[in-house]
């Protein structure tokens, strides 16, 4: 049994360095800014923008200022500038590089944490079409019945063409107990679907688990969060503890979480060798992550993925698969596989920016691209293990994989 305590503080060294580093640049500006100041620096040479570009920033704010119906009421300038900000970074086109308000990071600050308010699903942006990655198993999303690839349309009257990520999230969040209606466009359906969801505080348990017939261990992961290691490690020993044979690991609408944890994840059940790597523009966003010497279980596995299945969900499916450790069944997983970075500015807000994209130890890019599964096996997710074909296919191919008794 290797030491936990010491592959956590790795990780965790691992995990902070990103965001270090956004700390330093903004250190870095920040001082730059105020050395200007104090040797009398030519504010052009500071500025972003040239200076026909700032004229136009002013004509228009002058415009709105003057001529807006509601222009009386005056926009703060921290407001304004946040606006700008935005736009500036929704420019690139690239949904998963966003700007974040103070209170925006501080509510995705606790969702990470595990508990948050709202309705339980994960969305993405692919081709400006906002599309749910995946709802949440228990929450209201997952009991009204939303599917992974779902196509959000309306938001109660709202048509939600243009709007970004974070104007799609904040429009599904809401106080616990308030209604939401959410149009979807779903594949296969002549008409747009409604759904009339109730919110409510969103409590994830990122880890499940039990004992299926033949003494098989069956462990779904929901979420890769702060809490998921600590949860992974306790149905391991459970698992153990119950002589179990072989180990199902559920991956299934799965939309990922934090890269540290899935590489903790990973390195469970890999002794030493690659996880994933990170190709990026800067030498900062090229890296290595590996699993260290040792295992927490070496019992047969065999691994869920699906369509709803992305990010961290890919990078621990891909990485098991590829360094041989397991069979990997189900359909074709989501394509999210980019590296984002926190930035944070003097402010409390923070731009996100996708720095690199993850490769799996063959070589493999995930984004855009997906994981295939080693047995292809349509159908969905059912809470009933007897109808999930799926779920059965994957348990007569860890049958195989055990030792004759």
């Amino acid at each position: 049994m290797k030491n936990f305590a010491k592959v956590r503080v790795a990780n965790m060294w691992k995990r902070m360095r990103d965001l270090l580093g956004g700390f330093v640049l903004g250190g870095v500006l920040v001082g730059a800014l105020m050395g200007a100041s104090a040797q009398n620096m030519d504010l052009t040479q500071m500025v972003p923008f040239r200076a026909q570009s700032l004229w136009l920033m002013k004509q228009a704010r002058a415009i709105l200022e003057t001529y807006q119906v509601d222009g009386e009421t005056p926009v703060s300038e921290d407001v304004l500038v946040q606006g700008a900000i935005k736009g500036m970074v929704a420019a690139w086109g690239d949904p998963y590089t966003r700007y974040v308000d103070p209170k925006q990071l501080k509510e995705e600050e606790i969702e990470m944490e595990g508990e948050y308010g709202g309705l339980g699903i994960y969305i993405g942006q692919r081709d400006g079409r906002t599309l749910v990655i995946s709802p949440i198993e228990g929450t209201p999303a997952d009991r009204v019945g939303l599917k992974p690839k779902d196509e959000i349309v309306k938001i109660g009257d709202e048509v939600i063409m243009g709007w970004d990520q974070d104007q799609v999230v904040k429009n599904l969040r809401g106080a616990p107990n308030t209604p939401v209606t959410v149009w979807i466009r779903r594949e296969g359906e002549d008409q747009l679907l409604r759904f009339d969801i109730v919110r409510e505080i969103i409590k994830i348990k990122s880890v499940r688990s039990e004992i299926l017939s033949d003494d098989l261990s069956y462990i779904r992961l929901v979420h890769f969060n702060q809490k998921t290691t600590e949860e992974l490690r306790s149905a391991l020993d459970q698992a153990r503890q119950s002589k179990a044979r072989g180990i199902v690991l559920d991956l299934r609408n799965n939309p990922g979480g934090l890269l540290h944890t899935a590489v903790e994840v990973a390195d469970m059940f890999l002794d030493g060798g690659l996880v994933v790597g990170m190709k990026g523009r800067v030498s900062r966003a090229n890296d290595e992550l590996f699993a260290r010497s040792g295992v927490r279980t070496k019992l047969p596995l065999v691994v869920l993925i699906n369509e709803g299945s992305a990010s961290a969900s890919e990078i621990v499916a891909g990485a098991l698969k590829d360094r041989g450790r397991a069979k990997v069944v189900g359909q074709k997983s989501f394509g999210k596989g980019s590296v984002q970075t926190l930035f944070p500015l003097p402010d409390g807000s923070g731009v996100y920016v996708t720095i690199a994209r993850y490769y799996n130890p063959s070589g493999r890019v995930i984004d855009h691209v997906g994981l295939e599964p080693d047995i292809l096996v349509e159908g969905e997710m059912d809470r009933d293990h007897d109808k999930d074909e799926q779920l059965k296919r994957a348990v007569e191919e860890l049958k195989a994989l055990l030792p004759v008794r």
